[in-house]
C-alpha cells in the first residue's frame, strides 16, 4: 500500500470538510495510557480560546475504567487531568491534542499512572538540568501480524541493506515515516530524527517533557498508521530470529556532565546505575529477555556493562564524549514498549535518589 505523505483523513471525500467553519468551536482530543501502555483517545468540543489553553486552563474529564483494564466495573470512572497540549497536526486549524494523567474518584493517582511520581522526581532534582532523548524503534505489521516488506513465506534476507536504507525492496512503508515526522514536527514534538529500522528520536527534553512528548509521538504514529491501514508494534522481538530486536535506548546528560570535567560526573552516575540493573530490568519493558540476549548490538540482560563506543554494552559512552571528557550517556537496555516516564523516573532515582 502507498499514498503521498499528506495524511489520508485529509484527502479524497473527507478533504471539504477540513475547511469548515466550527463557529467558533474547537475539537480537543484527549489522550491517556492504559493498563497495557497503549494510547486511547477521545474528542470533546470546547469554545474557541484566542491565545489557545493551558492544561490547568482545560476541563477535567473522565472514561469508563472497566474497558481499559484501569477500574472495576463497580466503580469505573477514571478522571482525566490535563497536563500538555499540542496543536493537532491531524485536524489542524486551531484544533488541539491533550494529554492528560489517570486519577481515581478518592484523588488519588490511577495505578498506571507512570507519570505522577516520576513528575516530583524531576521537580526534585530540577536544579541538574537533566535532558533525555529516547530513540523509538517500532515495527509495521500488516493486519495478519506480519512484517511488512518479508517475502510471503519464509524469511528475509540478513538485515545489512535495510539499516538505513534507500530503494525498493529495502525499505517499505516510507509514507507513514514521513508523515509521522511532518505531524510530530507540526503538534512541536521535538522529533530530532528518524532512519530506516525504522526508528524516530525525540529530544533533547528536559525533565517530564520526555515521557509527554514521545507518548504523544507514538499516539501520532498509531494514528497515522491507522489511515494506511498498518499496525504499528513496539514489542522489543515481534518475530523471534536471528536479527536485532527494538529498544529505546535512553541518551541522559546533566548540567554537571555536559559541562568541562564532566565524564566524573557520567562515571559516577553509571557506577550507580550498576547498582540497580535488576531493578531497572523490571521497568524496562516486557519480554525484554527476548531482546537483550547479548548478541544482536545488545547487552545481556543478567548483566551490565559498560564502555566506549560499544553497543554491546549496557552502556555506552560515545567515543566523542570520551574525547572530549564531557557529554551524555546512552542506556541501550529499555525496550521499545518500555514506558517513557519509568525509565526516566528511574535514572533519576538512582542518580540522584528518591523524593
Amino acid at each position: 500500500m502507498s499514498t503521498s505523505p499528506t495524511f489520508i483523513s485529509q484527502t479524497g471525500t473527507l478533504q471539504k470538510y477540513f475547511s469548515l467553519d466550527q463557529k467558533g468551536k474547537i475539537i480537543a482530543e484527549y489522550i491517556w495510557i492504559d493498563s497495557e501502555g497503549n494510547t486511547r483517545s477521545k474528542s470533546r468540543t470546547l469554545d474557541e480560546k484566542e491565545d489557545g489553553y493551558k492544561p490547568e486552563e482545560l476541563p477535567i474529564w473522565n472514561f469508563d475504567g472497566s474497558s481499559t483494564g484501569q477500574a472495576p466495573g463497580d466503580n469505573s470512572d477514571v478522571y482525566l487531568r490535563p497536563v500538555a497540549v499540542f496543536p493537532d497536526p491531524l485536524r489542524r486549524g486551531k484544533d488541539i491534542l491533550v494529554l492528560a494523567e489517570c486519577w481515581d474518584a478518592d484523588g488519588t493517582p490511577n495505578k498506571y499512572n507512570n507519570r505522577h511520581e516520576t513528575a516530583k522526581l524531576m521537580e526534585a532534582h530540577a536544579a541538574h538540568k537533566p535532558w533525555f532523548g529516547l530513540e523509538q524503534e517500532y515495527t509495521l505489521l500488516d493486519l495478519n501480524d506480519r512484517p511488512y516488506g518479508w517475502p510471503p513465506n519464509g524469511f528475509p534476507a540478513p538485515q545489512g541493506p535495510y539499516y538505513c536504507g534507500v530503494g525498493a525492496g529495502k525499505v517499505v512503508q516510507r509514507d507513514i515515516v514521513e508523515a509521522h515526522y511532518r505531524a510530530c514536527l507540526y503538534a512541536g514534538i521535538k522529533i530530532s530524527g528518524t532512519n530506516a529500522e525504522w526508528e524516530f528520536q525525540v529530544g533533547p527534553c528536559e525533565g517530564i517533557e520526555m515521557g509527554d512528548q514521545l507518548w504523544v509521538a507514538r499516539f501520532l504514529l498509531h494514528r497515522i498508521a491507522e489511515d494506511f491501514g498498518v499496525k504499528v508494534s513496539v514489542h522489543p522481538k515481534p518475530i523471534l530470529g536471528d536479527w536485532n530486536g527494538a529498544g529505546l535506548h535512553t541518551n541522559f546528560s546533566t548540567k554537571e556532565m555536559r559541562e568541562e570535567g564532566g565524564m566524573k560526573h557520567i562515571e559516577a552516575a553509571i557506577a550507580k546505575l550498576g547498582t540497580r540493573h535488576n531493578e531497572h530490568i523490571a521497568v524496562y519493558g516486557a519480554d525484554n529477555d527476548k531482546r537483550l540476549t547479548g548478541r544482536h548490538e545488545t547487552g545481556a540482560i543478567d548483566q551490565f556493562t559498560y564502555g566506549v563506543a560499544n553497543r554491546g554494552s549496557s552502556i555506552r559512552i560515545p567515543r566523542e564524549v570520551a574525547a572530549k571528557g564531557f557529554g551524555y550517556f546512552e542506556d541501550r537496555r529499555p525496550a521499545s514498549n518500555a514506558d517513557p516516564y519509568q525509565i526516566t523516573g528511574i535514572i533519576m532515582e538512582t542518580i540522584f535518589g528518591p523524593v
